[in-house]
Order: C-alpha cells, then structure tokens, then sequence
C-alpha cells in the first residue's frame, strides 16, 4: 500500500490542528507555509475531512480549521480512510490463492492495527527520539 500526498498531506494539516487543538482556529494557510506547500491543495483536503466530521471550518477573519473532536478520538486511519479510501495492500484480494490472499490479509491487517492505534493525539505530541543515522554500506 502506498500513501499519496492526500495522505501525507491531510495527516500533515491534521497534526498542526492536534498541536494547536483549544487555541482557536488555525488558518490552512499558515500550514501551508510552516511547510512549503500549496494552499490550494490542502484546501482541497479539507473538503473531505470537513464532511467526515474530522474538522470544523470557521468563518471570518481570524478563521480556519478546527479539530471536531478531541486529538485523542481522531486516529490516522480514520484520517487514511478519507483521502486515500479502503486499506488494501493489493486490489482483488479474493482472486488470489489461498497462501497469497493469508499474506495480504496480514499485511492489512497489520497496517490497520497501525493506523487504528495511532491517534492524531499520538502523533502531534511525537518527540523525534534522535536522527535515524542512514546506512553506511563499504565496498
């Protein structure tokens, strides 16, 4: 399963409404910004999030985005769901045969437990535990 830039991006604005969750709203505008990205685009992404319930726009000046419920009850997968649809790691799950259909099976499901256990929560109060140091490969 590959995530998109909806993916990406959308789980992006969701974390920035998760750290600033209580402050009033936040314009996606200034998202856009802090991360050099087009505007116009995340616009876009709101759309969906607003009509799965996941954010509230607010109107006028000083207006934005909002998280519609607590960082807590809002997880990536219900964030994944939205922009990218259904969690599958391949399409036609049932044509395959039965030793490959229990793999991808596992593999959903793994990505899912993933996704479902990770709440915008988690991930806007993520500390970087130190760079990850690349592989070094000699010759």
């Amino acid at each position: 399963m590959k995530i998109s830039t909806k993916g990406r991006y959308g789980l992006t604005i969701m974390i920035e409404l998760g750290k600033r969750y209580g402050e009033g709203p936040i314009s996606l505008k200034s998202i856009a910004q802090a991360y050099n990205l087009s505007e116009h685009y995340l616009e876009q992404l709101a759309g969906p999030l607003r009509n799965a319930g996941l954010v509230k726009s607010v109107r006028g000046a000083y207006g934005g985005y909002i998280l519609a419920k607590e960082p807590a009850e809002i997880t990536a997968g219900d964030i994944i769901r939205v922009l990218e649809g259904p969690i599958s790691p391949v399409e036609g799950i049932e044509d395959e045969e039965p030793a490959k259909r229990a793999l991808w099976i596992r593999i959903r499901d793994a990505v899912k437990d993933v996704l479902d256990n990770t709440t915008v929560e988690d991930l806007a109060n993520h500390e970087d535990e130190g760079q990850v140091q690349p592989y070094m490969f000699y010759i």
